[in-house]
């Protein structure tokens, strides 16, 4: 399932980033993670749905003790932020006192994250941090303390990897771009 070029929608993509590019990113990531949180049990807060193949990845090259849970939002509408963040699917956790890493597939204009990180924070917990497989710098429009970032990576819109473009694109293993 590598074709050279994929259409979704009608819309054309092209290959942008390989399994293994993805695969190198995230265990950097990793690594950075095992470090830093070494004698602590973090709780990984995946974004549903597009971070589910990260959060999976991410969790298995982990060698930390740690949990994880799921919390569900939505903002995107075909290939565009709406700009308004709706929480889907809340979390039954207990934050307090715990490591909290929110995990996300890809962070643009930021307005989910903030309001993830004001929501999370609220909870008091010992420490909150981000890790993101994407970052696309230049959207950003809200200073946020992004401290595991994957790729950065320019505004193309891109799926596969968990990411999609009207709920499809997800299944595939690499990473697509509009064309």
């Amino acid at each position: 399932m590598n074709p050279d070029y994929i259409s979704l929608h009608g819309k054309q993509f092209e290959p942008y980033l390989s399994a293994q590019e993805l695969s190198a990113s995230i265990q950097q990531v990793a690594d950075r993670l095992n470090q830093e949180y070494a004698g602590k049990q973090p709780l990984l807060v995946a974004v549903l749905n597009g971070s589910f193949m990260f959060a999976a990845d991410l969790m298995k090259a982990l060698q930390i003790p740690c949990e994880i849970t799921f919390i569900r939002v939505a903002s995107y509408q075909g290939t565009s932020s709406t700009g308004t963040v709706q929480e889907v699917l809340g979390l039954t956790e207990e934050l307090q006192g715990r490591h909290v890493i929110i995990v996300e597939d890809i962070v643009d204009t930021g307005h989910t994250m903030r309001m993830l990180l004001d929501t999370l924070g609220a909870s008091q917990p010992a420490s909150l941090e981000v890790a993101t497989l994407f970052l696309k710098p230049e959207c950003l429009q809200h200073e946020l303390p992004i401290r595991y970032i994957g790729l950065s990576i320019p505004n193309d819109f891109i799926v596969g990897y968990g990411l999609d473009f009207d709920g499809l694109g997800r299944n595939y293993p690499d990473v697509y771009k509009a064309v």
